[in-house]
């Protein structure tokens, strides 16, 4: 029989060298701090904080309050039909249970503002100064558009504990004290510490990577989201892929004798690792039947014209046509058959309509199974623009039946996948050949440097180049470069991370 623990109400805060918030001194540095125009970002952080649910939770948590204090949508629904950010919900870059167990790293908390859609800085104390944190904390704690997430080694402040995360809510200048907004409010409550002793406790060694603790800045996003694709780390197929993008294909290409672009492209897709498509998922509108008739709201009339124009000006380019060629050599139309088509029409459907359940739940895990008892096209008014086409399912999981209505773009109910030589003609949604090309765009110019021959890297060059395409589909394209390189930064800190079995960030 396991021996029983002793259970604990809260811990005395460690004063000196902290100050409790709630204290006569906490209020007078409150106070003074707000009067000099410090606490500013304090506001929008109280307002959503919250309490790590799990004692090795203070990574997601803390994560949690800063994404919901910058007002980011995470697009998709936590509960009932409401899109919040969660604990729960961040679990694409670990798994929760390994979360739960082990802890979350440096690196893997800025992988997941990231992948949450935030713009992050990270920084480790060996790469930054004292002074560069009381710099981009006066920055942080002065306005309510960027946060400051703190790593750091409770012990300096003579708490019990290891290595912990928590955001910083504010700055007495006068003093130099810091006010952490301890997620672990179980366990302490927020205190003020002196800045000297913060930036001690970040410069420490977390033991399970080797690697020196730090802070990071998360702010929103300036650029306006994907709107068509999305690179996602999600099941670890980014890993791969990252590895391919950065790596492999670069060695690829300075190792090959080629001279002409199908050649080139013929190789590129042959050595593709097997996952490779699913590093860009289509993004897809996802709407409940209960919500509302069959038109279309102006917001979704919107985001549906934005793809179908980002889809349209992907196969407007010269190089769609290329690889659609390429596509089509290997898979002429003669050797599909109209069964075939609309088996693969059912296919896809039923992939998405299981992704929308997915979503609709606020569930992601790839531990979750779906199973879509029907599948159908049918087609909606979009209030004046014409018909859209809608992929419908009744959604099964667990034994809770769900309607699913996921939303096409360039979708036409008669589209087949194999019809004519014609780039007018492919299936009408994001189909191999657009994510290929799109991935063929987003790959990072340097990327081509290798090619020995040098009319063939200039004719290359200009395929993919962005420097003429239209503006929505170029801001598309420098998204998913940002988020490949920043995957890439990911792949090189999750390898050291790996070089030792366990992970502890706990309280």
């Amino acid at each position: 029989m396991a021996a029983a623990v002793a259970s604990l109400y809260r811990r005395v805060l460690p004063s000196p060298p902290a100050v409790d918030f709630a204290s006569p001194e906490g209020k007078r540095l409150f106070s003074e701090a707000l009067a000099a125009g410090t606490m500013e970002g304090f506001f929008p952080l109280v307002s959503c904080f919250q309490t790590q649910s799990e004692p090795a939770f203070c990574g997601l948590a803390s994560l949690a309050v800063v994404l919901n204090a910058l007002a980011i949508d995470p697009g998709r629904r936590w509960k009932g039909p409401w899109r919040w950010f969660d604990e729960s919900m961040l679990d694409c870059c670990e798994p929760l249970d390994k979360v739960k167990d082990q802890g979350i790293t440096f690196g893997k908390v800025a992988c997941l503002a990231h992948c949450s859609g935030a713009d992050v800085q990270s920084f480790r104390a060996n790469r930054v100064t004292i002074h560069d944190l009381r710099r981009h904390l006066l920055r942080c704690v002065s306005s309510q558009d960027c946060h400051l997430i703190a790593s750091y080694h409770r012990q300096v402040f003579k708490q019990t504990g290891t290595g912990h995360f928590s955001p910083i809510g504010g700055y007495h200048a006068g003093q130099d004290m810091a006010l952490i907004l301890d997620v672990a409010r179980f366990k302490y409550p927020p205190h003020w510490v002196p800045v000297q002793l913060l930036w001690e406790a970040m410069n420490t060694t977390d033991d399970s990577t080797g690697l020196l603790r730090g802070f990071m800045l998360i702010s929103r996003q300036n650029t306006a989201p994907s709107s068509l694709y999305t690179v996602s780390c999600r099941d670890g197929n980014w890993r791969s892929m990252a590895k391919y993008c950065v790596e492999d294909l670069p060695k690829l290409l300075k190792a090959q004798n080629l001279d002409n672009v199908p050649a080139l492209l013929s190789c590129l897709i042959e050595s593709l690792p097997a996952d490779a498509e699913a590093l860009i998922k289509w993004v897809v509108e996802v709407r409940r039947k209960e919500e509302g008739g069959l038109s279309l709201s102006k917001e979704e009339k919107e985001r549906l014209f934005l793809k179908e124009n980002v889809l349209q000006q992907v196969r407007n380019t010269r190089l769609f046509t290329i690889v659609h060629d390429q596509q089509y050599a290997k898979n002429p139309c003669c050797n599909c058959s109209s069964s075939s088509q609309e088996d693969a029409l059912n296919r896809i459907a039923a992939a998405v309509c299981c992704q929308g359940a997915a979503m609709l739940s606020g569930n992601l895990s790839p531990r979750d199974s779906f199973c879509c008892r029907e599948t159908c096209l049918k087609c909606v008014q979009a209030n004046g623009d014409g018909l859209k086409t809608v992929i419908s399912a009744s959604v099964v999981s667990e034994g809770n039946e769900q309607g699913v209505d996921m939303i096409l773009p360039m979708s036409s109910p008669g589209a087949t996948s194999c019809n004519s030589n014609s780039k007018n003609n492919v299936i009408k949604y994001p189909s191999s050949v657009d994510v290929l090309t799109v991935l063929l765009l987003a790959l990072h110019p340097s990327t081509w440097s290798g090619i020995k021959d040098e009319e063939l890297k200039a004719e290359l060059e200009a395929l993919v180049s962005t420097d003429n395409l239209p503006d929505d589909l170029k801001r598309e394209i420098l998204h998913l470069r940002r988020q490949l390189y920043y995957l890439k930064a990911c792949k090189e800190e999750e390898h050291e991370d790996d070089e030792t079995p366990s992970s502890k960030q706990q309280c």
